[in-house]
């Protein structure tokens, strides 16, 4: 297991012993007292480790044997980034939430700093691990919720056993125009072409299958505020889909948008729900909708 304490460093640390079954949140109202903003704020601030690594996610189980321990100050690798944000991390995975206007990890021809590179250099910095392996990918324009791997066995089990280990994957959107029905499903075979757009046909193409499910959350001003949870994950494919059904993302002009109220594409990964491939847990991790998603819908002008 990866050791986040540095044996020069003077922080000092309170131990927690436990004896039974509990979610950190309860667990820590109970030993070290408090209100839930001031342990939030010491989940927050990567201050609660368990069992030796930074835990964040305020409803980790744990269970008896376990080590809990509060630093009295922030360790000295506090992480901070304009890019990403570490929503919950442990040995083996790290899940993140990225800002829109980054790559996930490099492509070809590009020199641009990734996530992955962020992350790279924060591991190397901080355990023995000297890089971090991509699980999954967001375009660089959708902002929202990441996995990476730790080791190179564990992207493994993911990508060997994606439908199995992934329950759930939301986005949210902000669509032109007023969906028609207030939820549905678009099924269609998607194919990328040498400039790198990816198209979609309604019959087998060859193609790779590819289904969305929608919800439409609110109509206002011209947008649609529309759920997407994904049965596939291709590239690129709720941009696709909802080209397809006439109602492209706002500021999505590669795929059909006409106008782009928010000076980005407005799509955002907030859930992200799987089973941990090693501790077997059951993990779901939510971020809120981006404030300038619901503005669009709710100011009486627009520009």
């Amino acid at each position: 297991m990866s050791d986040y304490f540095d044996k020069k460093a003077a922080t000092k640390f309170v131990d927690y012993k436990v004896r039974e079954e509990s979610e950190l949140m309860a667990f820590l109202l109970k030993n070290v007292g408090g209100s839930r903003t001031r342990i939030k704020e010491l989940l927050s601030q990567r201050m609660v480790y368990v069992d030796k690594v930074i835990t964040t996610q305020f409803n980790a189980p744990l269970r008896p044997g376990q080590l809990v321990q509060i630093a009295n100050k922030r360790h000295k690798h506090d992480f901070r980034n304009r890019w990403v944000k570490i929503v919950y991390e442990d040995a083996f995975i790290i899940v993140v939430e990225k800002a829109q206007g980054i790559l996930t990890n490099a492509q070809p021809g590009s020199r641009s700093q990734t996530v992955k590179d962020i992350l790279d250099e924060y591991v190397k910095r901080t355990s023995r691990t000297f890089s971090v392996h991509t699980v999954h990918r967001l375009d660089r324009e959708t902002s929202g919720l990441l996995l990476f791997a730790k080791r190179r066995d564990v992207q493994q089990m993911f990508t060997d056993h994606w439908k199995e280990i992934v329950t759930d994957r939301r986005y949210i959107a902000v669509c032109e125009g007023d969906m028609e029905k207030d939820n549905g499903s678009i099924t269609s075979w998607l194919l990328e072409n040498k400039m790198y757009v990816v198209y979609s046909s309604m019959q087998d193409n060859g193609g790779k299958r590819a289904v969305t499910n929608y919800r439409t959350i609110r109509r206002a001003n011209g947008y649609s505020l529309v759920e997407l949870k994904l049965d596939t994950g291709r590239k690129n494919q709720i941009r696709v889909h909802m080209q397809d059904l006439h109602h492209s993302i706002a500021g999505d002009h590669k795929y059909g948008a006409q106008t782009d109220p928010a000076g980005r594409i407005c799509l955002h990964a907030f859930r992200l729900e799987f089973t941990h491939p090693i501790t077997g847990e059951h993990l779901k991790f939510e971020t809120g909708y981006p404030q300038v998603f619901t503005d669009i819908l709710s100011n009486t002008e627009q520009n």
